[in-house]
Order: C-alpha cells, then sequence, then structure tokens
C-alpha cells in the first residue's frame, strides 16, 4: 500500500483580531474578516498595500460588519486599486460595496468560469456577479503612490487566480495557491492540476522573500514551503497509483484511504482534489477510467 506522506512545514500559529487594521511589514496592512471555516482557517486577510494612496488584496465576503470595519480601517485614504486574486465568495464580493464606496477599480485576470457552482460548493463557492473592470495578465505592473504591484499568473486553484507582487518589498501576496496553514484545494471541473503543479514551479522560480497568503500568517521561507507543496504533490500522485495497483480504484474508497485520518467534513473536497490528479494522469495516459473506477495503464 501507499506511503504516508512526509509532512509539510506548516504554520498554524496565527492570531489576530477581528476587524482591525494592523501594520504587518512597513508598507502592508492587513484586516482580517470574520469568517472562520474549514477552508479560510481563521478568516480572511485583507491587505492594504502603502500609505494614504493604497491598493487593497482581496476585501473578502460580503459581510455588513466586516464592510464597515474595511471602510473604517480605509477612512483618510485613497484606494487606487483593488485586487482580486480570485473570485471564490471568501475573496472577491466585498468588492462591489468597498468600490461603490471609494469609486476605485477593481483588477483581476477575469470572471468565475461558468458551469463550476457545483465543484465550488465543496469550499466557499464561486462570487458568479463579479467582473473585473480592468483585466489583467501575467507581468503586467500596476503602478501605485509610491510602489509597484507585478501581477503573476497562478492557475490551478481556479482558472483565473492572480498573485500579486509588491515589487519594492520582494513580497508576494498568494491567495490560495499558497497557503502557509494548509494544503490546497484543486477542485475540477475549474480548478486543474497540471496547471497547479506547474504554477508552484512558476515559483520557485522566483526570488520572492515573503509570501502573505489570504488565510494565515506569513510564509517567511517561501523556497521551503513551495518545494514541500511541491514533493506533496507528487507523493500523494504516487499513492493514488498505488491504490489503483492494490484494487482500490473508486474516489470514495482512494479518499478513505488517504485521508482516514482528516476530518470527514473535508473529505468531499479531498475527494475533487484526487479527481484532479486522476485527471492529470489520464491526460497523461497513466490511467484509465472505467465508469466510476479507474485503473492503471
Amino acid at each position: 500500500m501507499s506511503k504516508i506522506p512526509r509532512p509539510l512545514p506548516l504554520n498554524r500559529d496565527f492570531d489576530a483580531p477581528y476587524g482591525a487594521c494592523l501594520a504587518v511589514a512597513p508598507q502592508i496592512a492587513r484586516l482580517l474578516a470574520p469568517n472562520p471555516g474549514p477552508f479560510t482557517f481563521k478568516g480572511t486577510g485583507v491587505y492594504i498595500l502603502g500609505g494614504r494612496d493604497v491598493a487593497v488584496i482581496d476585501p473578502g465576503p460580503d459581510i455588513p460588519a466586516h464592510i464597515e470595519a474595511l471602510t473604517v480601517a480605509l477612512a483618510g485614504r485613497h484606494v487606487s486599486h483593488i485586487l482580486i486574486t480570485h473570485t471564490h465568495r471568501d475573496h472577491s464580493p466585498a468588492a462591489a460595496a468597498l468600490k461603490s464606496h471609494c469609486n476605485a477599480k477593481t483588477y483581476a485576470f477575469g470572471p468565475h468560469r461558468d458551469g463550476d457552482e457545483g465543484a465550488a460548493r465543496v469550499e466557499e463557492g464561486g462570487d458568479l456577479d463579479f467582473v473585473p473592470d480592468v483585466r489583467v495578465k501575467d507581468g503586467d505592473i500596476l503602478e501605485c503612490d509610491g510602489f509597484s504591484v507585478e501581477c503573476v499568473f497562478t492557475p490551478g486553484h481556479t482558472s483565473n487566480h492572480m498573485c500579486f507582487a509588491l515589487r519594492e518589498e520582494r513580497a508576494l501576496f498568494t491567495g490560495d495557491h499558497v497557503m502557509g496553514w494548509s494544503t490546497t484545494v484543486v477542485a475540477p471541473p475549474d480548478g486543474d492540476m497540471a496547471a497547479y503543479r506547474a504554477s508552484l514551479e512558476k515559483l520557485l522560480e522566483r526570488d520572492d522573500h515573503v509570501l502573505w497568503p489570504t488565510h494565515g500568517g506569513p510564509v517567511r521561507d517561501p523556497k521551503r514551503l513551495l518545494r514541500a507543496y511541491r514533493d506533496h504533490r507528487a507523493e500523494r500522485e504516487e499513492q493514488i497509483l498505488s491504490c489503483l495497483r492494490d484494487g482500490v480504484s473508486g474516489i470514495p474508497e482512494i479518499v478513505a484511504h488517504l485521508y482516514a485520518d482528516v476530518d470527514t467534513r473535508l473529505h468531499p473536497a479531498a475527494s475533487r482534489t484526487v479527481l484532479a490528479h486522476l485527471i492529470q494522469l489520464q491526460d497523461e495516459n497513466r490511467v484509465r477510467q472505467n465508469g466510476d473506477n479507474f485503473d492503471t495503464l
């Protein structure tokens, strides 16, 4: 049977008050939304970059108390950019209220993929109402007041996932692509395992000093965690292949075997990630599907 995967260097030591805007670096402040959960950890961390003229990354969920706290945090400041890493409902919905309040434009790769709502329910669901004012692509540079932001396209968790790099600090805001407290769910049809793994390799080629995930605290040793994420995906793939070789060929049975020590509330999400691995393996002609089961080739 499959080997037990090596432990990831995760950090769950994170504590921040809800509704308070706290400086976490010279040009970075964070406001934590009160939406804790199995996929959001302690909640959505909204990042505010700059001093008086600012950019906001992932305004967060549509929770009135959170939107009020965000409005208070931005009082006396001019918002020049609203940046969206991706369109799950814990990241983008508050952009509408913020945009109305401050008359700023939203920037993102694009809207949520049509037809993905069923798969997205295993997490926080898709924000189907969001359409960016400005569509950005990989390598775009957004010039702000006293700082600049590079757009780093990282599809995989979702097809429209974009990281944002504060170039002056060599700090990368990774949304849900990299989360220091947990692995990332890759849920087809919008989630794509091959794209996700390629995006990890892309970040490994960069020289960022710190990663700021939307959920949880900063990652101070990016390459160590990125390598561990990469190796974890390779180990999961080999575990799935080992299950198939041993006759464990249905996704529910694979999940029960590989995630026996994981809260069963997370098993639906694990099932989608196992499916993402199997789709990649099928595309590579390494497995084939027979009804609800899979076999190695």
